[in-house]
């Protein structure tokens, strides 16, 4: 029995056992189609229209949105969301196609819309029928997120946005977008306002989506120009002028610092398009070993191995440290280890990749269509998709900010 299972409550208990018997009856197997590495590279309709499949039905098991109430499309089930993510894990789910749904929009429309918008959009959010996406960063605002210039203009009942989106993951699948806009012009921060806006069914009527393309030649990230797209006011989150606040709470639930608990990723999230896994350790310790390089296996390189070693170390160091969040007299701020956890993972899934890059040595150059990749060439995409993740929830640099002023307490840096 593992630790999180003897501190089950009778009916954490329950809920756990049927969690298991549901996952070893239901578990999709492997997937028909290719599928990225994660959510937000995916760029295949079929490989969506599969995840999405594998969403609803956990959504209609009531292993996604437990901790959400009935009345909005959840579970009711306080604190069970946590025990369902773990259940996932452990069977080695797909992961969740609707990330941004579930981890951005979904608690900030909990907390901040109306009843019925609520009622009208959680239910589809959390089963994966809707895909949703967020509308921040312009190509004028980036960690600088206040200097929004898309601008959402009154006209009655109704807002008239016209503006410019960028690096949007999942825009070209998406039906919703979480949306701040600047309301008024004159204050840079109480000017700003936050909606959910319709946009696949505004596509060539106020809303155009086009794809970028990553330097891993896969799409994902889009930008998204909205002229004249008009929305009802019952879209906007909170008070006019009120954004800043509402964009906080999604930032604090994107960072894993929220009150809601989001849905796991499943524990194949990083497998790929070769069912090669790439998220972990051990992953890496059986490429040094199968790797040949100049007569001998990269796992003979002793500063190879000492780099894994360190690896191995800081691993633990992030297990242990999460154990210690759930034990309140070892939590000295309760902001510590949720902020700290988006930095310190995110790096060190980069740092992982590129000593597995450091393996291949020349083979890593290799596309991943090539049969002679090691490992299907899933390390070096890994590598090289590793980035926008520490630049995502406010890049890194940002996140060291946040962690010295509020939870350090130094000045706030110039």
């Amino acid at each position: 029995m593992s630790e999180s299972e003897r501190k089950d409550s009778p009916e954490q208990a329950q809920f756990r056992s049927q969690c298991q018997a549901w996952l070893a009856n239901n578990h999709p197997g492997k997937p028909p189609v290719t599928i990225p590495q994660g959510a937000l590279e995916l760029s295949d309709p079929d490989a969506m229209q599969w995840l999405q499949q594998w969403q609803k039905a956990a959504y209609d098991a009531g292993m996604i949105g437990c901790d959400y109430p009935v009345e909005v499309g959840g579970g009711g089930k306080e604190g069970h969301q946590g025990i369902a993510n773990q259940e996932m894990q452990r069977a080695k789910t797909p992961y969740l196609p609707n990330i941004i749904g579930m981890g951005m929009a979904a608690p900030t429309i909990f907390f901040h819309a109306q009843e019925d918008v609520k009622a009208e959009l959680l239910p589809k959010l959390l089963s994966g029928e809707h895909i949703w996406c967020q509308g921040f960063s312009e190509p004028g605002a980036g960690s600088d997120l206040a200097n929004q210039q898309t601008f959402a203009e009154k006209d009655g009942d109704n807002w008239i946005i016209n503006g410019h989106k960028v690096w949007t993951s999942l825009a070209h699948f998406a039906d919703w977008m979480i949306l701040l806009c600047r309301t008024d012009k004159s204050d840079k921060y109480n000017g700003l306002s936050y909606f959910v806006v319709p946009i696949k069914s505004a596509l060539g009527k106020g809303v155009k989506v086009q794809p970028l393309i990553k330097m891993t030649g896969q799409t994902g990230f889009n930008e998204v120009l909205f002229e004249n797209l008009v929305i009802p006011d019952r879209y906007r989150l909170d008070a006019v002028g009120a954004g800043w606040k509402v964009a906080m709470t999604t930032l604090a639930h994107e960072r894993g610092a929220g009150p809601l608990v989001t849905p796991a990723s499943g524990g194949m999230a990083t497998e790929g398009e070769t069912g090669v896994s790439v998220s972990s350790v051990g992953s890496l310790i059986d490429l040094a070993r199968s790797h040949q390089r100049l007569g001998k296996t990269a796992a003979d390189d002793p500063v190879l191995r000492d780099e894994i070693i360190k690896l191995m170390i800081r691993r633990e160091s992030i297990q242990q440290n999460n154990r210690r969040s759930a034990v309140a007299e070892l939590t000295d701020h309760p902001m510590r280890i949720p902020l700290q956890s988006k930095l310190v993972s995110t790096e060190f899934n980069q740092d992982l990749a590129e000593v597995a890059y450091r393996v291949e040595g020349a083979a890593s150059t290799l596309n991943r269509n090539d049969p002679n990749a090691p490992a299907g060439g899933q390390w070096p995409l890994a590598y090289m998709n590793s980035f926008g993740v520490t630049i995502a929830a406010g890049a890194n640099e940002v996140q060291r900010n946040i962690l010295g002023e509020r939870v350090l307490g130094l000045p706030k840096s110039k």
